[in-house]
């Protein structure tokens, strides 16, 4: 089989890391890849927005299977204008990426079909959006409506600082068309959570639990970030009641939406939850794998990742087994100084070749003149497996200093149970 995977992120390596290990991949494409995944793959240099661009290289290349990893490209339509060349995909169309491009698309879809989430209101006027300040009270969650590259939602726990970030979305447009349109939430209490699913449009699988750490610094403090580790499994899904309790009010609702609206979902469906005394509530979807929730989750995967996504597109997920092994994964990312505000990129990197027991998972890298520099602000992601969190935790915090580059920080508290 000839591969080809669209995206340059640390999620993406992951995908492309797993898939490499087929032994049906004869050969891998990434589109544009970074600068550890060409040790695996043949980079191409498109970009995942170029549709037409991708879609002549697949024919060109004689694709047997796409997979799209970021969402930007499935909101633009990528995996519809491969299937109508004829080319497998693993990720969702169009109107099924609506899930991840549109919270309030998401909204409706969770209310109309009865799935527990926030109380929440949508808004086009700037002027009725500042009539209801502190509608749900406060903290008052106001998000942009559309993609804002992970940015668009702001928590103000004042009316002066709502009314602020309700200008700066809808009359500077700080967030450009993502905040065309506006929505404000109730705020939810509890513990996050997440759970990335197969889906193939008539059945939902989900994968093995991880637990995110967002906040950029120790303890949970600093600025939220695209994520700045996990492990694997999470330990709140040890509760069975819980599990059957997502089974039933979130996952099953989920499918029979799906079919009931003629929404044919094939690819990843990532979940986020916010649980109180048991009770779970969806806070959003993302169309795709996680990022790093990939990088800890498909390390544990002991089936072929090909076999599962090409159930997915032929609609028999429910008889594909998925094997996952015993052990336990930590993921650390390893970000520049900065991160998740400015930063400095170009710096060079070294002493990968040197860390023992992990994967090293390039995340912002890139080659320049032969050597390997920062090009991001999550620059790798380190993980390693081991009998349980803890050891698998010693692995990493035992190999993750031997990685330099300049002014690189990282959370020494992941999976310490703080």
């Amino acid at each position: 089989m000839r591969v080809m995977i669209i995206g340059s992120g640390g999620r993406e390596h992951a995908i492309a890391w797993k898939i490499a290990q087929s032994p049906r991949v004869d050969k891998l494409f990434c589109v544009p890849g970074n600068g550890g995944m060409h040790e695996i793959a043949e980079c191409v240099n498109l970009s995942v927005e170029d549709i037409d661009g991708c879609v002549a290289f697949a024919k060109e290349k004689n694709i047997d299977l796409v997979v799209v990893g970021p969402e930007v490209p499935l909101v633009l339509g990528m995996a519809d204008a491969m299937q109508a060349e004829g080319i497998r995909v693993f990720g969702p169309n169009k109107k099924c990426a609506q899930f991840e491009g549109s919270k309030a698309f998401t909204k409706d879809f969770l209310y109309r079909h009865n799935i527990p989430t926030a109380g929440y209101k949508e808004y086009t006027s700037y002027e009725d959006l500042v009539a209801d300040v502190g509608i749900f009270g406060y903290p008052m969650v106001i998000k942009a409506d559309g993609l804002a590259a992970g940015k668009g939602v702001v928590i103000p726990e004042t009316e002066e600082d709502a009314k602020a970030a309700m200008a700066e979305m809808m009359l500077d447009r700080k967030f450009g068309d993502a905040g065309n349109k506006v929505v404000i939430e109730e705020f939810l209490t509890g513990v996050e959570a997440s759970i990335l699913c197969f889906v193939d449009g008539n059945t939902i699988r989900p994968m093995e639990s991880a637990r995110d750490y967002k906040r950029a610094f120790d303890g949970d403090q600093g600025t939220n970030t695209g994520g700045m580790g996990n492990y694997s499994p999470n330990d709140l899904f040890a509760d069975e009641m819980l599990n059957q309790r997502i089974e039933d009010t979130i996952l099953k609702p989920i499918i029979e939406g799906f079919k009931a609206d003629g929404m044919d979902f094939v690819g990843v469906l990532f979940i986020g939850l916010m649980i109180k005394d048991g009770e779970p509530k969806v806070l959003e979807f993302n169309v795709r794998f996680g990022d790093p929730e990939a990088q800890v989750v498909l390390p544990r995967m002991e089936s072929d990742l090909v076999d599962i996504m090409e159930a997915c597109i032929d609609g028999q997920l429910a008889e594909m087994p998925i094997e996952w092994k015993d052990e336990a994964a930590v993921t650390v990312v390893l970000a520049s100084g900065g991160y998740p505000d400015s930063y400095t990129k170009g710096y060079p990197i070294s002493g990968i070749d040197d860390v023992k027991n992990c994967v090293v998972f390039h995340a912002g890298t890139t080659l320049k003149d032969g050597e390997l520099v920062t090009s991001g602000g999550r620059v790798l992601a380190v993980t390693a497996l081991g009998e349980t969190k803890d050891a698998a935790r010693q692995i990493v915090y035992g190999e993750i200093d031997k990685i330099k580059f300049k002014d690189s920080f990282y959370r020494k508290d992941i999976a310490s149970g703080k």
